[in-house]
């Protein structure tokens, strides 16, 4: 909740976490205007420090890699996009969304 969103104009109001092979997932991503929202959807594998992949609620895939990098890590996600908005839009946010974790996680230490 603390960190996920593309930008300061979106925020994360609830989430909930089963990580495991076929447990959902709900991170509530909603515009902070109100004017849109939505969730996200089931793991399909979860492999320690290695891989997590989930479907999301309407049936596109993403799989996240972690690669171990000297002292730290690296972490490549692929995903299904949709048809909605354009491909590069869409690559821009969900790295956003890493870029957010990433100083998140680094806060932390």
């Amino acid at each position: 909740m603390k960190w996920n969103a593309a930008s300061d104009d979106w925020h994360c109001p609830q989430a909930e976490n089963d990580l495991r092979v076929g447990g959902a997932f709900s991170s509530t991503m909603a515009a902070r205007d109100g004017s849109f929202s939505f969730d996200f959807g089931v793991y399909t594998a979860v492999e320690l420090l290695k891989r997590i992949a989930y479907t999301l609620e309407d049936g596109r895939n993403v799989e996240v890699l972690f690669i171990p990098d000297g002292n730290g890590t690296t972490v490549k996600q692929t995903f299904d996009p949709e048809k909605e908005n354009p491909e590069e839009m869409q690559r821009g946010g969900w790295q956003a969304i890493l870029d957010r974790f990433k100083a998140y996680a680094e806060a932390q230490n």
